[in-house]
């Protein structure tokens, strides 16, 4: 897939990013390399291929769900300015 320098300047623009003039082509070539490989990975048949979320046959260590910690919110309320229904209220700053 070939993707214009204009393409690179106007995407470097939307990202906020500076793009010297000197380097546009490297970029442009880069970026050229880039889409031809993401094509060649989309081209190969992966049908029946079950997606994995690790290539070792490993399980994940889960730890027992326990509660470790106690409830503080009752102390932690008491000194807030102000509380409602248990929420802490702040000023507004958005209008």
């Amino acid at each position: 897939m070939a993707i214009s320098e204009a393409e690179v300047k106007k995407v470097a623009r939307l990202a906020r990013l500076a793009v010297p003039d000197e380097r546009l082509a490297a970029y442009t070539q880069n970026l050229c390399n880039i889409l031809d490989l993401v094509d060649q990975l989309s081209a190969v048949d992966t049908t029946g291929v079950e997606p994995m979320a690790h290539p070792l046959e490993m399980m994940q260590r889960l730890r027992e769900d326990v509660v470790t910690e106690t409830d503080h919110r009752e102390k932690y309320q008491a000194v807030a300015p102000e509380v409602e229904d248990g929420l802490y209220l702040v000023p507004k700053v958005i209008e």
